[in-house]
């Protein structure tokens, strides 16, 4: 077996911060703007049989004992000093994404949940970054609320893996909104045009009740939406009409840049896969990913098909199926020292302008 080549990283990639690029908050302002409405309980009984009740007697807990790190900017900070992480990129919980919501509740949600953010991240201005929202089921709304973020000093949007079918602006009764959709080509014009960041994140699992046990619906459904969202983006042609995005890709991007070969396989195979001008796998150096595979084979895996300057840290704060110590599993993998240094901060730096 040939040893990785060791390369010196440069002074700025030793000097960069640690960035963790994967962390939560929770807004109590946006549950009570949705409270009472009708399709939240809807929304909450499918939320339910996806994840099974098994799940939910253990998830209503763990996010309990998280709220102070969820909410109160000295916890979180605390924490960070603890796992050595000097600037965290703050995105809403997914759970906060309410698609099932009418334009004006959607439109309410996402002004709640930028300004939130803003004013959560300016406690602490030169540790926290933040994201905010869009309603990925209203199209039409995304531009003017990416518009909202990118306005109360935010990095950009986090956004779920699809919406579900619902009637918007634009009459668009009964289809689903898939990250290929058209209706979001002024979306990802405005997002390449404005540099802003654009984090994948998915929220609940299309394979729904098979997905119910086990916790199933995380475990496998998130690394599915993932590789099914990312397809999406590259195989529709949205990274060739817009080269310029900044995608960021929760959970190392599942499944998809692990198994990019059959991708690329496909699209040599068979013309109807020929929605993007180049192989896949190639997109993938096009995107940007987190760290958290929860495996050093995984994260080198991963390193190898993307290219250590598309990888960043990621921990997830603070739920349970994050990590406490990003840079510890950063270590396991033994990269390269630039390597190193590219993934734990370097990379995330430029991405979000922190020189």
């Amino acid at each position: 077996m040939t040893a990785a080549p060791v390369t010196a990283p440069s002074p700025a990639h030793t000097a960069a911060p640690t960035v963790d690029v994967h962390a939560h908050l929770l807004l109590p302002e946006v549950e009570e703007a949705v409270a009472g409405e009708p399709g939240l309980a809807a929304a909450r009984e499918l939320d339910a049989r996806r994840n099974g009740p098994e799940s939910l007697a253990v998830s209503g807990p763990m996010v309990g004992a998280r709220v102070p790190l969820l909410t109160d900017v000295g916890a979180r900070l605390a924490a960070m000093d603890g796992a050595h992480v000097d600037v965290q990129l703050v995105s809403p919980s997914p759970s906060h994404y309410h698609y099932w919501a009418g334009p004006e509740l959607a439109e309410r949600v996402c002004q709640l949940a930028n300004v939130g953010t803003a004013a959560h991240c300016a406690k602490a201005p030169g540790r926290l970054r933040g994201l905010g929202l869009v309603p990925l089921q209203h199209p039409a709304l995304a531009v003017p609320l990416l518009d909202h973020a990118l306005e109360a000093g935010l990095s950009g949007v986090e956004i779920s893996s699809h919406a579900p079918a619902h009637g918007d602006a634009q009459g668009a009764e009964g289809r689903e909104v898939e990250l290929s959709d058209p209706r979001l080509d002024d979306f990802w014009a405005r997002a390449e045009e404005t540099g802003a960041v654009v984090f994948l994140h998915p929220f609940g699992c299309t394979l729904d009740a098979r997905l119910d046990r086990w916790y199933l619906s995380n475990t496998v459904g998130q690394p599915t939406e993932n590789a099914v969202a990312l397809s999406h983006l590259i195989f529709s042609g949205v990274l060739d009409r817009h080269p310029g995005l900044r995608v960021l890709a929760a959970h190392g991007g599942g499944y998809l840049p692990t198994h990019i070969g059959r991708s690329d396989h496909a699209w040599r195979a068979r013309t109807d896969t020929r929605g993007c001008a180049h192989p896949p796998g190639g997109y993938l150096k096009r995107l940007y990913f987190d760290s958290l595979v929860h495996d050093p084979d995984v994260l080198r895996a991963l390193v190898r098909a993307a290219g250590p300057e598309r990888v960043l840290l990621g921990s997830d704060f603070p739920f349970d199926m994050g990590t406490e110590d990003p840079l510890a599993a950063l270590r396991a993998a033994r990269l390269p020292e630039a390597d190193f240094h590219a993934v734990r901060g370097a990379n995330a730096a430029d991405l979000l302008h922190l020189r």
